[in-house]
């Protein structure tokens, strides 16, 4: 018997099983019992329904979504798209700060009960919403760190990097584009970031010489909004090298100049972290091998890099670690830009601060993705 007859079957007997009496029910239940297959418990539960239920179409639990709006979903989709699939955590505190441009960027008005909602929605809400946007992204580059020498002995180790509150403290590290080959000549980014804001600043250079990265790091001082106090390498060569050394400590207030651990890769969590979210998520893994792309992708992390990631992505920082038996717990603090956490800092002057406030103002970061992303699309042409 299909289940359709059953149904039917059922509404056919229920009146005659409720008017019925004791001795009519136990033959009633016994017929229902034996013609459709089931149990004599599951039979009862059946036959002493209500006689609406079962035929209402049933609500999903939980709250209403409020959220499942075309506009909303729009909205996050192209900011998902343009902050390169940050995780919902940082993209909820940038919604207030990216809304407005989102309207002058695409012409488009958003409802006020539509901005209320995307001002409160959770970032669970958003991961359940971008849920089929999101795609993994795998393969992990080349080691290309070969340790220097001589210097190490000048060159002090320290490894509590993560507790640094005033911004100046510096990491850096490079990044070497030579898609699965490190022979021959190539192009490498020279990565920096300062642990107390997250400010990351990248030069590309050609190769790895002493020369060329001393250049790149005089270069992003120069750009840097405040000034360097500590200075803190892996201990690669291109690092470790009397050029920096004495750049750094032969100044009337030195700079700390300070290195990790040999082949303690987890010293430097601050720089390899932004090595992937800043560089490999948009250059990838291909092989830079033509000189001229140097001074392309200078012109993007000097005019459009640096300024999309440090005034309109947000990052975490680690305030306190707790260990619990085998495990470590981290508690993070709320995601900011860097120049929101520039600005409540009481080191930086308040004429740095009104220059930040006032940059900010004129720039669109629609418009420094679309940038980045064209420019990015003519260097990966090129080294094809």
């Amino acid at each position: 018997m299909s289940q359709k007859a059953k149904r039917e079957y059922l509404k056919e007997i229920k009146s005659r099983y409720n008017h019925a009496d004791k001795q009519q029910k136990n033959k009633i239940l016994t017929e229902f019992s034996n013609i459709c297959g089931y149990n004599r418990k599951y039979a009862i539960y059946l036959l002493n329904q209500k006689p609406d239920k079962g035929t209402v179409d049933k609500k999903k639990p939980g709250r209403k979504r409020n959220y499942n709006n075309p506009v909303i979903i729009h909205f996050l989709r192209i900011m998902l798209k343009a902050t390169n699939l940050i995780c919902s955590k940082r993209l909820k505190p940038i919604i207030p700060l990216w809304l407005p441009f989102y309207e002058s960027t695409y012409c488009v008005k958003v409802p006020e009960p539509v901005k209320e909602k995307l001002l409160k929605i959770s970032p669970a809400t958003i991961d359940r919403l971008l849920s089929k946007e999101r795609k993994r992204m795998g393969k992990l580059g080349l080691a290309t760190t070969k340790p220097g020498s001589l210097i190490k002995k000048h060159v002090p180790i320290k490894t509590d990097q993560w507790d640094e509150t005033r911004p100046g403290f510096i990491e850096a590290d490079t990044v070497a584009h030579c898609g699965g080959s490190v022979a021959g000549s190539f192009v490498y980014t020279v990565n920096t970031v300062d642990i107390a804001t997250g400010w990351t600043e990248p030069r590309a250079i050609w190769g790895k010489g002493a020369k060329t990265t001393f250049e790149a790091i005089r270069s992003i001082e120069q750009a840097l909004p405040f000034k360097i106090l500590g200075f803190y390498s892996d201990n690669g060569s291109e690092f470790l090298n009397w050029h920096l050394y004495k750049y750094f400590t032969n100044r009337k207030l030195p700079v700390e100049y300070t290195r990790s651990r040999s082949y303690h890769k987890n010293d430097n969590a601050h720089i390899e972290g932004k090595n992937w979210t800043h560089i490999r998520q948009y250059l990838g893994y291909q092989r830079f091998e033509k000189p001229q792309i140097v001074d392309m992708l200078n012109d993007i992390y000097k005019n459009y890099w640096s300024l999309f990631f440090n005034f309109f992505i947000p990052s975490s920082k680690i305030i306190a670690k707790e260990r619990q038996g085998a495990k470590i717990i981290k508690r993070q603090d709320k995601p900011k830009t860097p120049v929101d956490r520039l600005l409540s800092s009481y080191y930086i002057s308040a004429g740095t601060k009104k220059k930040l406030i006032a940059l900010r103002k004129t720039l669109n970061p629609f418009e420094l993705h679309s940038t980045i992303q064209s420019k990015i699309n003519t260097i990966l042409n090129l080294s094809h």
